[in-house]
C-alpha cells in the first residue's frame, strides 16, 4: 500500500515484495522460536486493512539478522504478535555507494528517497548548496520513505539516512572523515559524453566496489564558486549525464544507475 504523502503524519504500512507475501521492517532483534510484538499502527495495518487472520504469513526484517518468515500468533487492533519459524535470506550489506543531493519539494524528495533505495544506495543524505531553493528536510519523513520501498522491493538492508548538512561543512570535514570515498559529483558544465569511459576507468583504478559517493547539486547548478572548490579537490571527479538538462530528481537516479551498473554491484 502506497503511503499518502498529502498527510504529513508517518505511515508504517508494510510492503509487499514480488511474491505477493506482506513484507515489514522492524526495528527488533530477530531468530526462529522468537515472538515479535508489532506497535499500534502496524498492528492495525494487518488486522483492519489487510484483514489478516491467526496464522497468516508475514515476511520481517530488520537491517541486521536478515529476512524471517513468521506467522501471526495473536491478533488485537492495538497489538499484535508474530512467532519468528525461519530465516528465508540472510542479511546482504547494500554496495557502498552514497547519494548526497541538494533537497528538493517534497514529492519529488519523497521520490528521491524511493527510487535511491530501491537502487541500492548505502547512504541518502539531503546537502544544502549555495542555490538549493528548499533548506528544511524532515528526516522522519526521508526515514519512512527508505522503509516503504525496502518493504515493497524485497530488500533485506536499509540505506542510512543522513543529517541534512551545507556543501561547505561536508566538505570541510570530508578529507578527515571519508579520506578513501571517491566524490562523483554531476556538472552540468563538463564536456557532454565521455561519462561511461570515466567511470569505466575508474574501475580499471580499483574503484569497482569501493566507496564512492554521487553528488547532486540543485536545478540551478552549483555556484562557480562551488564548482571550482569541487573541482580543485583530489577526491572529486566531475562527470556528465548527457546532453540533455535533467531535473535533479531524474539527474539523482539517472547517476546512481549509471555508477551503480559500471562501479556498483549491477
Amino acid at each position: 500500500m502506497a503511503r499518502d504523502h498529502e498527510d504529513d503524519e508517518e505511515d508504517v504500512s508494510p510492503g509487499h515484495c514480488g511474491t505477493g507475501r506482506t513484507r515489514l521492517y522492524v526495528d527488533q532483534p530477530l531468530s526462529p522460536g522468537i515472538m515479535v510484538d508489532l506497535g499500534r499502527d502496524q498492528s492495525h495495518y494487518l488486522v483492519n486493512v489487510l484483514r489478516l487472520d491467526e496464522g497468516a504469513p508475514v515476511l520481517l526484517f530488520n537491517n541486521a539478522d536478515g529476512e524471517f518468515l513468521t506467522h501471526i500468533e495473536e491478533r488485537s487492533k492495538k497489538a499484535t504478535t508474530l512467532f519468528v519459524e525461519v530465516q528465508t535470506r540472510p542479511h546482504a550489506p547494500l554496495p557502498d555507494i552514497w547519494l548526497l543531493f541538494a533537497p528538493v519539494k517534497r514529492a519529488r524528495l519523497d521520490y528521491i528517497a524511493q527510487k535511491a533505495t530501491e537502487l541500492g544506495a548505502a547512504r541518502i543524505q539531503p546537502v544544502i548548496t549555495q542555490r538549493t531553493i528548499v533548506s528544511r528536510v524532515k528526516d522522519e519523513r526521508l526515514a519512512a520513505n527508505v522503509v516503504e520501498a525496502a518493504e515493497q522491493c524485497g530488500l533485506v538492508a536499509l540505506p542510512e539516512v543522513g543529517p541534512t548538512t551545507k556543501l561547505g561543512d561536508l566538505l570541510d570535514t570530508w578529507q578527515s572523515e571519508q579520506d578513501d570515498r571517491l566524490i562523483l559529483f554531476c556538472d552540468e558544465a563538463a564536456p557532454v559524453g565521455g561519462v561511461k569511459a570515466q567511470l569505466e576507468a575508474l574501475a580499471a583504478e580499483g574503484k569497482k566496489g569501493a566507496p564512492l559517493a554521487v553528488l547532486i547539486g540543485p536545478e540551478g547548478g552549483f555556484s562557480p564558486e562551488e564548482r571550482a572548490r569541487l573541482l580543485a579537490r583530489e577526491d572529486c571527479r566531475a562527470i556528465s549525464l548527457g546532453p540533455r538538462i535533467m531535473r535533479a530528481d531524474t539527474a539523482a537516479i539517472a547517476a546512481l544507475a549509471v555508477v551503480g551498473m559500471i562501479l556498483g554491484d549491477w
